[in-house]
């Protein structure tokens, strides 16, 4: 599954997605031996290979969730839960909140990433309209009826933290997990069963900032009615047209 792994990765970081350059953004798979894969750190997401990621015991990492530590103590323990201790590739400093999401949300693969068009909301004061209510159909059916919208956090464990409160909040909410995640000032990760998953929900989160930020410079965004996305979310249809679109 490590190939399917380094093929979304490879395709979140093509250059003309312009989701992501340089070092930017990482992914995780999660395996059914209590691992997880999760990109290493100082590898491009377009041309990484095998030895760009690194296997990690998920529980080990978890741990490390509810400990008051600082940073060094961090990158040594999610090092020390390296599957093989003779792995030399230093895990990304991202890999806690990867481990949290592919546990509480069961979620099979997520991608983080840095899209221009996203990041371009994130970092004004449009935020939180973008992120909490919804402008078309399709935005609802991948991208869910909100997204968890956080504060700008230290990446690292902070940052870990508060997405796993956003998420627990998210869930109580609506008693699923989120398929979607914005980060103020910093990206966004999207959650899939599956690379398919993934990359859909990436597309769509993109192109629904590309259509707020044109809604926003004609005018002001007129957004559906919660009432209408949440028609539009349940909708039998339309849950069957979900499954489709993430095989």
């Amino acid at each position: 599954m490590i190939d399917s792994l380094i093929e979304l990765t490879r395709t979140l970081g093509l250059p003309g997605n312009d989701y992501v350059i340089i070092g930017e953004g990482n992914t995780s798979y999660r395996d059914s031996e209590g691992t997880f894969w999760v990109k290493a750190s100082g590898h491009g997401m377009h041309e990484i290979g095998a030895s760009g990621f690194v296997h990690l015991q998920i529980q080990s990492v978890l741990a490390l969730l509810d400990q008051q530590i600082d940073n060094e103590t961090m990158h040594k323990a999610v090092a020390a839960a390296r599957v093989d201790p003779q792995a030399t590739a230093k895990p990304s400093v991202e890999a806690t909140f990867h481990a949290m999401l592919l546990h509480e949300c069961d979620a099979r693969y997520v991608g983080h990433t840095h899209p221009t068009a996203i990041n371009g909301i994130l970092c004004s004061n449009r935020a939180e309209a973008f992120a909490t209510q919804r402008m078309f159909p399709d935005q609802v059916v991948l991208c869910g009826p909100e997204s968890v919208l956080l504060p700008y956090v230290d990446p690292g464990l902070p940052l870990a933290v508060a997405i796993r409160s956003g998420v627990r909040d998210y869930i109580a909410r609506h008693n699923e997990p989120p398929k979607t995640i914005l980060m103020e000032n910093h990206g966004l990760i999207a959650l899939g069963n599956s690379p398919a998953e993934v990359l859909k929900v990436t597309a769509m989160a993109v192109k629904a900032a590309r259509i707020f930020a044109a809604a926003c410079a004609i005018g002001e965004p007129i957004f559906m009615k919660p009432e209408d996305v949440m028609h539009i979310y349940k909708r039998p249809d339309e849950i069957f047209r979900r499954k489709l679109f993430v095989e």
